[in-house]
């Protein structure tokens, strides 16, 4: 029996995941990382509130928000170039654009053939403030729960970096921020390591 895939619904928030077949390496050289990044802007950005992520070896997390028809039609209708204009597609189709212009180019790379992801992608629906609270912390806290680092803040590929910065970024920086009511205690929150024993149940694939 064919596996039934939950739909991307405008307007709600969801915890996006994957892993490379077979456990596959999804980045096999530092420059991916950033690549994967650049596909992501082109792909995601214009369609999706982006909350947090955060890249390893062989698997992703990302926290978006699908955007609303009417946020990309009021988009659109403040774009001259329509070059530049949002196409209106089903908000799963760009990220199956964007995987599969990764997988190409890495293929190409590295002279393999055949799929890269593991399909259909991971997708969980975060309803309430609370729990998208703690699956933030849990993005940040990958790196650590994996011992590639002992803090968040020493990990260069995940979204932590960005909200302690003042610098231009294109997360929606602000509205997690007023979530956690303010930068402080959005720190305070990630000072110390959870049991994420709950959110290891529904992400059953995450040991690796």
């Amino acid at each position: 029996m064919a596996h039934k895939v939950t739909e991307l619904k405008r307007g709600k928030i969801y915890h996006i995941y994957n892993r490379g077949i077979n456990s596959e390496n999804l980045f096999k050289t530092v420059d991916n990382y950033p690549y994967f990044l650049k596909l992501y802007v082109k792909h995601i950005f214009p369609i999706a509130d982006t909350y947090a992520y955060c890249l390893l070896k062989n698997h992703f997390h990302l926290v978006v928000r699908i955007k609303d028809l009417i946020e990309i039609e009021k988009f659109n209708l403040e774009i001259t170039n329509e070059d530049e204009r949002i196409k209106i597609i089903p908000p799963h189709q760009s990220f199956g654009n964007m995987f599969n212009a990764y997988a190409k180019a890495i293929n190409i790379r590295n002279n393999r053939t055949g799929s890269l992801f593991e399909t259909p992608f991971k997708r969980k629906i975060i309803n309430n403030n609370a729990y998208l609270k703690n699956v933030i912390k849990y993005v940040h806290y990958n790196p650590v729960y994996h011992g590639f680092c002992r803090f968040p803040i020493e990990y260069p590929w995940s979204s932590f970096e960005s909200y302690r910065s003042d610098k231009p970024s294109k997360l929606n920086k602000n509205e997690i921020i007023d979530i956690f009511d303010g930068i402080d205690n959005f720190q305070n929150f990630h000072a110390y390591f959870d049991d994420f024993h709950e959110l290891e149940n529904l992400i059953h694939y995450d040991k690796i």
